[in-house]
């Protein structure tokens, strides 16, 4: 799979240690306070750097891929939940992906899955109701309790902007291969499972 773009080593000088300073016949910047701009920036506390262990520079990157994939991630849930409908929220769209693979689900279990209070569970799917899009049946196994499902409008409205996002993705990665596409995929598998544990 294509590598990212590799960061700098701190700005180091060949043949000097990170520690080492340039001679100069200069005095030395007097320290500023955290709040002057005027003083030299800080390097950025999470770029590798030669002090940084090798194996710390690995999972600095991965760190920093995840920051980026998270927040785009999110920004795209956003979208996809407005683009289901425009009154709902980002949270949403997650919801409809849970119904949608897992089939009905008690508001506890899914309160519990994505590791939120009952109270906001029980608000997002009263709002999710009054749209139409989702739908409480009792529940077999308890009578005191019910299970939400998608309507059929909701698993409609779900589906296509669902189906129109996977076109957005075969576009975006239509220059690689099939085996790349899949071993990303079981890679995020992969490290969801170990996420969970």
């Amino acid at each position: 799979m294509r590598a990212g773009g590799t960061t700098g080593e701190g700005g180091a000088t060949p043949g000097r240690t990170p520690g080492d300073r340039a001679p100069t016949d200069r005095a030395p910047a007097p320290a500023t306070s955290p709040g002057d701009r005027t003083g030299p920036a800080a390097p950025p506390c999470d770029r590798p750097t030669l002090a940084t262990p090798p194996a710390e520079r690995e999972f600095l990157a991965l760190e920093r891929e995840l920051a980026v994939f998270l927040r785009r991630a999110r920004a795209q849930s956003g979208e996809m939940a407005r683009e289901v409908h425009p009154e709902l929220e980002p949270a949403a769209y997650g919801l409809f992906v849970r119904l949608d693979d897992a089939g009905p689900q008690r508001a506890t279990e899914l309160s519990g899955y994505f590791g939120v209070g009952k109270a906001t569970m029980s608000r997002q799917l009263r709002a999710l109701e009054q749209l139409g899009l989702v739908a409480r049946d009792p529940d077999p196994a308890d009578g005191r309790a019910s299970l939400v499902r998608l309507t059929d409008e909701g698993r409609d409205r779900f589906r296509h902007v669902r189906d129109a996002r996977r076109e957005r993705y075969v576009r975006k990665l239509a220059d690689w291969d099939r085996a790349e596409v899949a071993e990303l995929a079981r890679l995020l598998h992969h490290f969801n499972q170990r996420s969970e544990g």
